[in-house]
């Protein structure tokens, strides 16, 4: 990068972080430091639950995702706007009625402590793991720029986010998240700007969406009700709502956010919000995926997008199999341009039938391009059995630090640092708020003073912050990012949900039921999970309709168990 752009990066991380410790400063209680005084206007929450959800995966992963598979991701968030009101209605009004912390606190009133500790548990497991995926994302970006490795940018990531998470709280949090959504939404717009100014001069935007249509990237939506497919209108409909709505509703990362609102209407108001800008967000962010795989089909991409596990192909012992590898691909890069061009003269003549005829030579193109790309990655596992042989992560980072001009590059590293830091912040928040009010103060010290609990949270919040930046350091190795964050929640989101329903609309079942439940459910999803007996999304579905189902049939048993004398 140029020295303007590290200014940049600089300036706005120093911005950003020193901003939210002003406005967060006189956090001096436990009712400041995770709530904030519930003072917070709708539109910090919506910004603020947005920030928590959009991490640096979001800007990194989504456009790789789009480049390789295309725009069917979107369909995920399908069920966030029926989610959205669904916890307007119930959720928000009894946690604000109750007065609560936690999520977690209403569950011991409803039930028992042991229900409360176990819904905490799989809640700190979850967002333990998904927190550190969310740390690693951008250390990936100091790793390719420094050319160092991603355990020390890793380390200063989540030194940066435990530092003022620790001083300030959750209003340090919201602040921050405020401004860097702000920021996130200009540098987004810039970008697609970006990408189709650098397109060819003949080629504007809408031809470059009918040439990536055509090579199957511009297929949002499947109507076709298969389980075993990850990205159906279906799954996101259905699944995607209980997976929407138990992490909205249940997981303490996100609750927190709107339990900071100064209000019902407030807190309300900002889901709501949340709701209508989240859906097209996200439709931009894979759409700019879009637009760069269209814009690498006139210039070469990278055979492989990791610049550094291809560094290590090019120095070890294959480098002429790979060099070999290399000449193919740059012959078959070639022969894919002359049919592309062949594409764009058809679509100017506007006659269906031969532009339906060179669709399928495009794709037999691109097939053969990704079969060349696989032989790349067969000879890294031979010279390293554990190469990172998915660049998903890498696409759209290759694509701003090579072509993007000077200071816009600098700004959308910025964004990606932004997003990280946001989502991460919140997240250790979330499992210091957890880890206090229902672990600590319930379990371990029932009587401490306010003062002792606020140290408490600190403290907590270093620690899950150690633990965030160990699992980060092992996170090389599982693939797409964002795919793996929402699969890693759907193994627990979906029991979570359950038990808050059976909470809130089937009242003749006690905790005792519900716990047993709970339990035999998880370790169901966690086998359907391991086996891939369906698509990730689904086991949100059977997760909360086997605890719902199986708390009733057990409480039945215990109805009908005889009572013992006394």
């Amino acid at each position: 990068m140029s020295v303007i752009d590290w200014t940049v990066l600089i300036l706005t991380l120093v911005v950003i972080v020193v901003y939210g410790v002003y406005k967060s400063r006189g956090a001096h209680n436990i009712q400041t430091y995770l709530l904030g005084n519930q003072s917070l206007p709708w539109y910090h929450v919506c910004l603020s639950v947005m920030a928590t959800q959009a991490s640096a995966i979001t800007f990194l992963s989504a456009p790789g995702l789009a480049y390789s598979s295309g725009m069917g991701f979107v369909q995920f968030y399908l069920g966030l706007p029926l989610a959205m009101i669904v916890l307007c209605i119930t959720f928000v009004p009894i946690y604000h009625r109750l007065k609560v912390y936690t999520a977690y606190e209403y569950l011991e009133q409803r039930f028992d402590l042991k229900t409360r500790a176990l819904t905490a548990f799989l809640f700190l497991i979850q967002r333990g793991l998904s927190t550190g995926i969310t740390i690693y994302a951008p250390s990936i970006i100091l790793s390719t720029i420094l050319d160092i490795n991603t355990t020390y940018t890793t380390l200063f990531i989540g030194s940066l986010v435990i530092f003022y998470t620790v001083y300030g709280g959750t209003k340090a949090v919201s602040y921050t998240q405020m401004l860097q959504m702000s920021i996130i939404f200009c540098g987004l717009f810039l970008a697609g700007i970006m990408v189709v100014h650098l397109l060819p001069s003949d080629i504007g935007f809408t031809k470059a969406i009918s040439i990536a249509g055509k090579m199957g990237r511009t297929d949002a939506i499947d109507l076709k009700l298969d389980l075993n497919n990850k990205y159906t209108l279906w799954t996101g409909l259905i699944g995607g709502f209980f997976l929407q709505l138990s992490y909205f509703g249940t997981d303490q990362s996100q609750v927190g956010r709107y339990l900071s609102g100064a209000s019902v209407s407030q807190s309300r108001l900002g889901l709501l919000m949340n709701g209508l800008v989240k859906i097209p967000m996200q439709f931009l962010i894979l759409l700019i995926g879009v637009l760069v795989f269209t814009f690498y089909q006139y210039n070469k991409p990278p055979i492989f997008f990791n610049s550094v596990e291809l560094n290590k192909l090019e120095k070890s012992s294959y480098s002429t199999a790979f060099n070999e590898i290399k000449k193919n691909y740059n012959q078959a890069f070639e022969e894919k341009q002359v049919e592309v061009q062949r594409m764009n003269a058809l679509l100017d003549q506007k006659d269906q039938a031969p532009v339906d005829q060179q669709r399928l030579v495009l794709q037999a193109a691109d097939q053969k391009e990704k079969a060349i790309r696989k032989q790349v990655t067969d000879l890294m596992v031979k010279n390293d059995k554990d190469a990172n042989t998915d660049d998903n992560n890498y696409v759209f980072l290759s694509f701003v630090t090579q072509y993007l001009p000077k200071g816009l590059v600098g700004l959308l590293i910025a964004i990606i640092f932004l997003a990280s830091m946001g989502s991460t912040a919140s997240a250790l928040n979330s499992l210091a708020s957890t880890t206090v009010i229902d672990i600590y103060k319930r379990l371990i010290k029932k009587d401490g003073s306010d003062q002792q609990y606020l140290q408490a949270s600190r403290l907590a919040t270093v620690f899950w912050g150690i633990v965030c930046i160990a699992m980060a350091l092992y996170a090389s190795k599982i693939g797409n990012l964002l795919e793996a964050v929402n699969i890693l929640g759907s193994y627990i989101y979906g029991t979570i949900l359950g038990v808050f329903l059976v909470a809130f609309y089937v009242r003749h079942v006690n905790g005792r039921a519900v716990f047993f439940a709970a339990i035999a459910a998880e370790i169901v999803i966690v086998i359907m999970g391991k086996l891939e007996f369906v698509a990730y999304l689904w086991l949100n579905v059977i997760g909360c309709v086997l605890v719902v189902l199986l708390a009733i049939g057990i409480q039945k048993i215990l109805d009908l168990a005889p009572v013992k004398a006394k």
